[in-house]
């Protein structure tokens, strides 16, 4: 199941500095992309990733996952920008719930490729069940 992941943080009384390196997540990290403005009745997601890992971090504000691994779900928050939340590959993934201001960062182990998308839950469930 997701991994919730502590960021290095250093604390200065200027303010925080939250820092991911090479040792922070496991993967070299191909694309970068961020969420925002996303209205608090919609929802992101909703496809799972048949190669690719990811790790998504609540820049600001706060978003709910819900993860599906294909027998198991589970729910995780997402509110602190110095825990990130590493999902494997062939974990079905669905965000809401976003707060006014919210921004998910997502670094993800590879460049976008269609192809390594499931979209379609009932074909996800038969996949990974």
């Amino acid at each position: 199941m997701p991994k919730i992941v502590d960021i290095p943080k250093i604390t200065d009384v200027r303010g925080n500095l939250g820092v991911i390196e090479k040792d922070t997540i496991p993967f070299e990290i191909k694309r970068v992309y961020y969420l925002f403005d996303v209205p608090s009745t919609a929802y992101r997601g909703g496809h799972a990733h048949i190669n690719q890992v990811e790790f998504l971090v609540a820049l600001s504000g706060s978003f709910d996952v819900k993860l599906h691994n294909g027998t198991e779900e589970t729910f995780v928050t997402l509110n602190k920008p110095d825990k990130g939340l590493l999902i494997e590959k062939g974990m079905w993934r669905e965000l809401d719930n976003f707060s006014s201001g919210s921004v998910c960062l997502v670094l993800a182990s590879d460049v976008f490729d269609e192809a390594d998308y499931i979209r379609d839950f009932e074909t996800f469930k038969k996949r990974f069940s």
